[in-house]
Parts: structure tokens; sequence; C-alpha cells
């Protein structure tokens, strides 16, 4: 494992600990629709460009009756990027090092009607430090109350800390989740942020009571919708919407971009992906 200092190694054991608990609420779901699906996780480890140890991660995947796909991974890793791709990193333009943990999360739904959903918080060190992250959901058959519930609770998280995040960050989530080759957006939105930088201890408890606030109104839009009924057509309908889905990830992901960027494991940076998609 990499060296880390005080709050590298803060930020990295709250991610860690935020995954247990998302996963086993979610396992939790899972037992109250009778199946025994339970996280199967993965460890991989990287090397640094320069052939020194660049870290690694865990990547968790459960297939279960409720959650048909659901990667939830975390991941700590530093080194140096290589060639110009540091150019386009905040504060790594002169100095390519780099140390970077978080936890990245995707849901993909086996009934049309409980929605999708994406969320991810991380901690990056240059020559700058800063959090970014976000929540956003992503409804094959949007429902409004659904929506109004995601939006509410992130907005009440936001609003504990400052009264400019929720309209800010839920501006960068609609212009930052929209497929521009459709036209379309990847879903219902909710809030994206980075580079906010500057007081760690209060960056970091916000990033906190964003995992807090996901965790606390996901499972409830879960429970809400996983015994509706549903067609062959709605079926039909959310694996056409999986792969607007994909093509966002695959094209204009940034997440998905640093992953590779940095060797990070393939497997894990593509967890994201439906396990079944239809292109018409």
């Amino acid at each position: 494992m990499i060296d880390m200092d005080g709050e590298q190694a803060e930020a990295r054991g709250w991610f860690e600990r935020l995954r247990d608990l998302i996963c086993a609420e979610f396992e939790s779901i899972e037992r109250e629709a009778g199946s025994d699906a339970s996280f199967e996780y993965i460890a991989w480890d990287r090397t640094d460009p320069s052939g020194a140890p660049g870290g690694g991660g865990v990547r968790g995947v459960m297939k279960g009756k409720v959650f048909e796909k659901v990667g939830v991974n975390v991941s700590t890793v530093g080194g140096t990027f290589e060639g110009d791709f540091a150019k386009s990193i905040h504060g790594a333009g002169e100095d390519p090092s780099f140390f970077a943990t978080g936890i990245s999360l995707v849901a993909h739904m086996a009934n049309p009607h409980v929605p999708a959903v994406h969320m991810n918080t991380r901690f990056l060190a240059t020559t700058k430090r800063w959090f970014g992250g976000g929540a956003d959901l992503n409804p094959p058959l949007p429902r409004e109350e659904d929506t109004a519930d995601f939006h509410a609770t992130l907005k009440t998280a936001c609003d504990a800390h400052d009264a400019s995040h929720y309209p800010r960050f839920k501006k960068w989530a609609d212009d930052y989740f929209y497929i521009p080759h459709r036209g379309v957006h990847r879903g219902v939105g909710g809030i994206f942020y980075d580079h906010l930088e500057g007081d760690f201890a209060a960056n970091f408890a916000f990033t906190q009571d964003v995992g807090r606030a996901f965790l606390d109104i996901y499972p409830r839009i879960v429970r809400r919708r996983m015994n509706e009924p549903f067609d062959d057509a709605e079926i039909a309908a959310m694996r056409a919407w999986r792969g607007r889905y994909a093509e966002f990830n695959l094209v204009y992901d940034r997440g998905t971009l640093f992953g590779l960027k940095t060797g990070g494991n393939i497997d894990a940076i593509l967890m994201s992906l439906p396990p079944v998609a239809t292109w018409a």
C-alpha cells in the first residue's frame, strides 16, 4: 500500500466504511425479496509507471433478485500521471504526482420501475487537494415522487453546509450528465461537484453527508418500487434506456477515463455498464 498522510488516511477510511454500510443495506433488501445474493469482493493492486507500488482497491459486485447488477468499488491509488494527461488534472500540470481515494457505485435493477443509480465521492491530492463526487438518479421509467424525494434529500444535505451548494451542484449534474449526440440527459439528475478545496474538515464533512444522504434515500426508493408488476414492453424500454447509459459512460464519463489513464482495474472501471442493454 502507498504511504498516506493523516487527511488521506481519514478520507480512505470513510469511503471504506461507507462501502460496508451500503453493501449491508443492499444485501438486506435482497433478503427481504427472498434472495440470498451477496457481494463478491475481488482485491486488485496497481503498479505505478515508475515501477513502484501504486495502491489498489476492491471491486464489489452483487447480482440478485432486486439488484440485477450492482457494483460498489473502493480504491486508493497514487504515483505519477503519464504524459499529457497530467495537464488535464487540477494541480498536476507542473508536477504529475497524485493521490486519489474514493468510492464508486452503480446499480442496475431487475424491475424497470426501480431507478438505476450512480454515486461517487472522492478525495484527490496533487499540488492541490480537493473533494468531488455526487449522486444522480437514472430511472428507465421516471416517477415524479421518486425524483422529488431524491432531490429533496440531497438538498437537505447540501443546505446543512452552504445554501449555494444545491442549486450550483444540481446545475453541474444537469450539465454533466447529458448525452450531446442524443440530445438527452442520462437521468433525472442529482448533484455533482468537483474541486471542493480549502477547508479539509468542512469539505470532508459535506462529502460524508452526501454519502449518508444517498444511503438514506436510495434504499427507500428501491423498497417503494421493487414489488411493482412490470411487463415485457417495460423491460424492453429499460434495456433501450440502458444503451444510452452505456454510451454516456464509455464516451463522456470522466471517471471512466481517469481510471483507464491511471492503470486501474478494468473490470472495476467498467462495472458501471449494464448487464443487458439493447440498441434498436
